[in-house]
Formats: structure tokens, sequence, C-alpha cells
């Protein structure tokens, strides 16, 4: 029989094993979810009881709790008094301020009545500014006092840990609060001015300067102007001299000026970015006095009576600078603008680019006989001569072609009937080389007659040569090579192919002539 459920009665239970808390909550899509036990322990009809039940029908009604009718302190008194203060710093290091004014607020919470003062940030004051004192219970006196609002007024100079605050002004809210209380609140006091920040926004004092020439207003005025000027330094009297152009820059700001040499491509000369460095140009530095001392000492504005100005520059006049010359023929549009509006002049821009010398025609001197003629026209055309080109294409498609011609000499002399010689023309480069058999008993030697090189026709002029060709050698012709003539008694068959080959480029008697010398040929050894 169980146990009355009642304090004493209860024991624990010596089969149990399991003491863990049963989980109650899951996740689900990473959210924490209450857990739903699959199983309700309770049926639906106690269910229905325990949302009917009403516990004022068995005990009875229950007693009203009486209401407070207290108010907690951070509930009634959720407000602060906000109070305007200053106090005075003295300044020992600056020698332009012997104190400052610093302005600060005083906040009093009503809640707990304590103060906390806080200082406004001044934007490159140099003074650690922010909050001045944390939000406490600040002491009044020595026998546990503490500051309460009864004791602000307008006025009043209120002491915080040793550092005195003048109260000269209060919030709006703060004065009804004030006069709610009963407290009469004094005027409001003007809090006096740092002399310091007083002095750094005052207006720096203007002068004005009886003299016309102000070196500030010319700044202001034509800082960046400059007035440009090409111009043209003419230097042909001295040894190599020649016409070098230049640009003269001229700055308004502080009437200095310089000038600078046109460089051009190929021109020949030094690449000096500047010809005269920017300084104020006198007009006559010769003129000084005899006595002054010119071997120890530089010349400065005292001893300067005139200096250039932009009066003394017009296009289509010569200047001398520093013993040069220089002709100014343009200017920019600037320029043009300022001499128009201040001097009402109208600059015109002067050509002086010259004349283009006339080309002279490079005559080739007549051909004096030294080497071959391509040879000696490579050293007229430059000054180191260069082997002259050759026909590449030709070579390799006639590259080891040789075409071979037997012939006889043709002279009077009875001894050279018997001679007989051998022509070989190379067509990769139109070589002639002349072989003369040996004949036994002769008494000639054979061997090399002509080692190989172009041969010219004669009765040709030199400096335009007409060379031969296989078009020039057929069976009976003559060639004339260095005075000796040779008659062409015949030809090898690769001579025939070749020709044949080619029908357009020879003449139709040379190719039927070496045809009937071979038919003639193959007769006879049949």
């Amino acid at each position: 029989m169980p146990l009355p459920f009642l304090p004493g009665n209860t024991f624990t239970d010596p089969t149990k094993t399991k003491y863990h808390v049963s989980q109650t909550l899951s996740y689900k899509n990473g959210y924490c979810v209450p857990s739903m036990s699959p199983k309700n322990p309770l049926s639906e009809h106690e269910l229905d009881e325990l949302s009917n039940y009403n516990p004022a029908l068995t005990y009875g009604s229950c007693s009203d709790v009486p209401v407070s009718n207290v108010v907690p302190a951070f509930v009634g008194r959720d407000q602060v008094l906000i109070f305007f203060a200053y106090f005075k710093q003295t300044v020992h290091e600056s020698p332009d301020e012997f104190y400052c004014i610093r302005p600060v607020k005083i906040l009093y919470y009503l809640e707990d009545d304590s103060i906390a003062v806080i200082e406004p940030t001044v934007e490159n004051s140099g003074i650690p500014q922010g909050k001045f004192i944390k939000r406490q219970c600040l002491p009044k006196s020595d026998l546990g006092e503490c500051w309460h609002w009864k004791d602000f007024n307008i006025g009043l100079d209120v002491t915080f840990y040793g550092k005195n605050f003048l109260i000269y002004d209060c919030a709006d809210w703060t004065k009804e609060f004030m006069t709610a209380e009963g407290i009469i609140l004094n005027e409001p006091i003007k809090c006096p001015v740092d002399p310091y920040m007083d002095a750094r926004n005052r207006p720096s004092p203007s002068t004005h300067t009886t003299n016309n020439y102000d070196k500030l207003k010319q700044f202001l005025e034509l800082d960046r102007k400059v007035l440009k000027f090409q111009c043209i330094w003419d230097d042909r009297d001295s040894m190599f001299g020649e016409v070098i152009p230049c640009v003269l820059h001229y700055y308004l700001v502080d009437d200095t000026m310089e000038i600078r040499e046109v460089h051009s491509r190929n021109d020949g000369r030094d690449l000096f970015p500047v010809l005269s460095g920017r300084q104020r140009m006198p007009i006559d530095r010769c003129n000084l006095s005899p006595s002054f001392p010119t071997v120890a000492m530089e010349i400065t504005e005292h001893e300067i009576h005139q200096w250039f100005e932009p009066k003394h520059f017009k296009l289509g006049e010569t200047v001398f600078i520093m013993g040069r010359r220089f002709f100014l023929n343009d200017c920019d549009n600037f320029t043009a603008d300022y001499y128009k509006k201040k001097f009402n002049v109208d600059f015109k821009s002067i050509d002086v680019s010259e004349k283009a010398p006339t080309t002279v025609k490079h005559k080739i001197p007549p051909y004096n006989g030294f080497g071959s003629l391509e040879d000696s026209l490579q050293s007229c055309l430059s000054l180191v001569p260069q082997p002259p080109k050759k026909d590449f294409i030709k070579m390799l498609e006639n590259d080891k072609k040789v075409l071979r011609y037997d012939s006889i000499l043709d002279s009077k002399r009875p001894e050279d009937k018997l001679r007989k010689f051998v022509i070989s023309y190379r067509l990769a480069d139109d070589m002639i080389s002349i072989h003369e058999n040996a004949q036994r008993n002769s008494g000639i030697i054979g061997g090399k007659f002509l080692t190989q090189t172009r041969v010219r026709k004669p009765h040709c002029q030199i400096d335009s040569p007409d060379f031969f060709t296989p078009a020039d050698f057929s069976i009976g012709a003559v060639i004339e090579v260095f005075n000796h003539r040779f008659v062409i008694t015949g030809a090898d068959e690769y001579v025939l192919k070749y020709l044949e080959l080619c029908p357009g480029k020879f003449p139709a008697n040379v190719i039927e002539s070496f045809r009937k010398a071979h038919g003639k040929a193959q007769d006879s050894s049949q």
C-alpha cells in the first residue's frame, strides 16, 4: 500500500539506477526546438479537468495583495540635471598665454545623487578632454557629506576634489525642476572667452602699402603665368657658328627669365637642357662704376640700374642677352593676349625657316678599269665599300650547271692552228673559263688559259658593258676574249638539252646549229 504524499513519508527508491535529466530540447534545421514527447502521460479527460479547474471553488477566493504607493527611485527620478560651469587653469609653458578657460558640464543624476563632470572636446586643442570626473557621489566636506542638488545654483562656486568650478548657467529642464522644488535660481552669467582662442580667431591685421609695387600682390595675381617667345640665336659670326632655335621663358611672378635650346633629331649638338638658367637678366651688366671691384665681388641689385621687363620684348626685334643676339619671331597665345591687354600690341609670327638647299645629283665617276665594274661602283656608293649583292635565287637554281663548248683559236700564226680549247660557261654567275687541251709535240703547255671571269663583248662602253651569254654561242660563232678570237666548233650534249628546255630565252638559229652538229656527230659515229 503506497504511503501518503506527506512530509516525512517519502523515501528513496533503492531500485533506481538512472538519475539523469531527460532531454526536452532537440535541433531541427540548425534551430533548438522543444522535443515533443511521443506519448502524453495525461489522458484527454484529465486535460479537460485541468483546463476547467478553478481553485477558488475549492479553497475560496484569495485575498488581494495590497498595492504599494512607493515609487522606486530609478523609476520616479530617472532624470539628469545639467549645469554649465568653467574653471581657470594656469599655463606656465607658453609665452603667449598665462591662463586658459576650460568649460565643463556638470551632470547630476537624481536617481542616486551621483555627479559626473564632462569637458566638451575641442579639435586640435592639445589638451586631453572628455570625461573629467566619472559618475560618483562627490564628497562635500570631511564630515562625510555629499553634494546634493539643493546645493547648486547659478553663480555658485563648487569644489570637486580641490578643483573649483563656477556655475554660469543650466539647462531649461533643470531650471523648471529647480523652480518646481522651490529653489530660486540666479541670473545666468556670461562665460569668459579664452584669451588664446580669441587671439587665434581674431583676423590678422591688414596693412595698406602706398608703394605701387607689391610683391605679394604680384605673386597672387601672376603665379604660374609665363611669357613664352620663340627665338633664334644667330651665332654665324663665330667659327663653326650656326643659327640655333631657342625658347625664352619670362616668369611674371618674379621677373626672372630662362633660355632653352630647341633640339631636333641628329642636330649634332649636345642635349643641354638649359642655355641660360632662370634668373633676373640685366640689360647691360657691363655698365658699372669704375670703382666697383668686379674681381672680388659679384654684381648685385645695387649695381644694376635696369633689368629686362616685358616691355623690352617685341616680335621682329633683336635683344642682346648675356652677350648673345636673340631674334624674337613667335610667341604663344597667352603671351599674345597679355601684350594685347597690357600694351595694346598685336603680335604676328615671323617666318625664319631656312629654305632647304637644292639636292645635288650624285654623279658616278667613270670606270677606271681597275677591278670589276661592280666593285668599283661600291666604293662610290658608300664610305666603306661593301661587296656587290649576288642573285642567290639564280645561284640556287643553276648550281653546278656548266655549258661546255669546243673551240679553236682564230690566228694567222701556223703554230696556233693545232691548238684546241674548251670554253666553260657557268650559269650560276655567268662566269667564263677557258682550258687548253695539251697537244703532243706542239711546244705549247696546255692547261688553264683563262680563269673564271665575266667577259665583255668587244666595242661596248666601259660604263655600261654588255657581257657574253649562251645566246652568243653557236656553231661557227667567233668569240673575242681579251683580243683573242675563238671559233666555236662544237658543244657537249648537255648544251643542246639545256637550250631545248628554254626555247624562249635563246634564238632559234643557235638551237638549230647545235642540233645539226649533234646530228652529224651521231651519223659519223655510226
